[in-house]
């Protein structure tokens, strides 16, 4: 099967996948369609990775995910330094399953399932 297309384009996508995996980092928990849940579980889980890694080559090619198209440059450091500093190191001990996805029904209008994504504590 490969991975969800979600009905956009390759540029579409992905910059919604750095979007929501920011997002993610950015605020410990997102609420999102679960389609979109499940592909962004497998980019948040390699992002924690890296941060457990902790070196530079790490660093700079999680910084090509973790970036925000709306915030300024000093949000995207804060996420990054908080991927690097806080949220890798809590996983240290952990060999995956960094995400959690919770359901919360489907939402009114086109009945999407929604869910929520969160880190694990």
């Amino acid at each position: 099967m490969g991975y969800r297309k979600l009905n956009r384009r390759t540029g579409s996508r992905e910059s919604m996948y750095r979007s929501l995996v920011t997002d993610l980092f950015m605020y410990g928990r997102i609420r999102t369609t679960e389609a979109k849940a499940k592909e962004l579980r497998k980019l948040a889980d390699k992002m924690v990775t890296l941060a457990k890694r902790g070196d530079l080559h790490s660093r700079r090619l999680a910084a090509r995910y973790v970036r925000p198209e709306k915030a300024e440059v000093e949000d995207t450091q804060n996420v990054l330094q908080k991927l690097f500093t806080e949220i890798g190191p809590r996983f240290a001990e952990r060999q995956g399953g960094y995400t959690r996805i919770m359901k919360l029904g489907p939402r009114r209008g086109d009945a999407t399932e929604m869910v929520f994504i969160e880190l694990v504590e």
